[in-house]
């Protein structure tokens, strides 16, 4: 019987996918492994598994065909040299979050080209300021926005964008799948920048992605241009995008993943008039990703056991 292994750390939704399993496909073996040691001693009969893969358990994975990763942004170092090595398939969920994520980004959008922080400002001081806005107003219709990763949720951005009027580049080395956006290859991006009044990043941090938005390409950008961060923070240097921030090279920012995480208490972003930050949460509340998440992993698990091919099948060396 082919054996899936379920690893730690195990949650509530975990186990009960678990038993979901086993009711949905029978002929699989489910196994729950709650440490380190039952990893160890259910590894080698596992031809299956979820979560991750640690160097030095690898050697014992000597079944192991498919490895379903639970993030979309894996944590740095879950693709390890060994792992990336082993022949063993990888896929991820992206994909699942791509709706939650793009309103977050309109979100971002549609506050800042507006001026939003400086209206709930003045609400705060009980102040009738009609002149509060401390930017120029951004009309999306019309504007020109730049969204780099065209995966799911840069896709679902582009098309509600598009919905709104504005024009959409994408810039993406393997675009997969279809959006109203002229697509451009990642060599092109420097070119891009200055026409885009809204840079919307959702790429994950791979060794190619790291600290690519730093001064360098912030004084690329128009300085009414605001720039919007929804994939992982490594991709853009703080302390970098601070100066272009508090230094007025660009307008403005929404931020939901930093360089370091939480962000310190006493960084002096938190205090900049034109940014806005919500702590990593684009997705957290969404009540909908688990059962998400699960049916994936059983569309996943039938197609496993069928010989078909498996969804969103990872390139290793690229980390997603």
């Amino acid at each position: 019987m082919t054996t899936l292994l379920m690893m730690p750390p195990l949650d509530d939704d975990i186990r009960s996918w678990a038993e979901r399993l086993r009711e949905d496909l029978p002929e699989m073996d489910v196994r729950l492994a709650e440490d380190d040691a039952e990893v160890r001693a259910a590894l080698p009969d596992a031809d299956a598994s979820y979560g991750w893969v640690s160097p030095e358990n690898l050697s014992l994975a000597r079944r192991l065909r498919w490895l379903q990763n639970p993030f979309a942004g894996p944590f740095p170092g879950y693709y390890h040299d060994a792992l990336i090595a082993h022949p063993v398939v990888i896929t991820n969920p992206r994909g699942i979050y791509s709706d939650h994520i793009a309103h977050h980004i309109l979100m971002f959008m549609l506050a800042l080209s507006r001026g939003l922080p400086y209206w709930m400002e003045a609400q705060r001081r009980g102040r009738w300021e009609r002149n509060a806005r401390k930017r120029g107003y951004t009309n999306v219709a019309g504007s020109t926005v730049l969204i780099n990763g065209v995966g799911g949720i840069g896709a679902e951005t582009a098309r509600l964008c598009a919905a709104l009027g504005a024009k959409v580049i994408g810039v993406d080395p393997r675009p997969e799948r279809d959006c109203p956006a002229t697509i451009v290859p990642p060599d092109r991006l420097d070119e891009c920048l200055p026409e885009a009044d809204f840079v919307v990043t959702t790429v994950p941090h791979t060794p190619e992605t790291e600290f690519m938005w730093n001064r360098r390409r912030f004084s690329l950008m128009k300085r009414s241009a605001y720039f919007i961060n929804i994939g992982r923070g490594m991709t853009a240097n703080l302390e970098e995008l601070y100066e272009a921030l508090a230094g007025r090279i660009i307008a403005g920012a929404g931020l939901d993943v930093f360089e370091i995480e939480p962000l310190p208490d006493d960084h002096p972003l938190w205090h900049l008039e034109n940014v806005i930050i919500t702590p990593h949460v684009a997705v957290a509340d969404a009540e909908d990703i688990p059962e998400r998440r699960y049916q994936l992993l059983l569309d996943n698990a039938r197609r496993f056991l069928a010989g078909e091919e498996l969804r969103n099948v990872v390139d290793k060396a690229r980390w997603y």
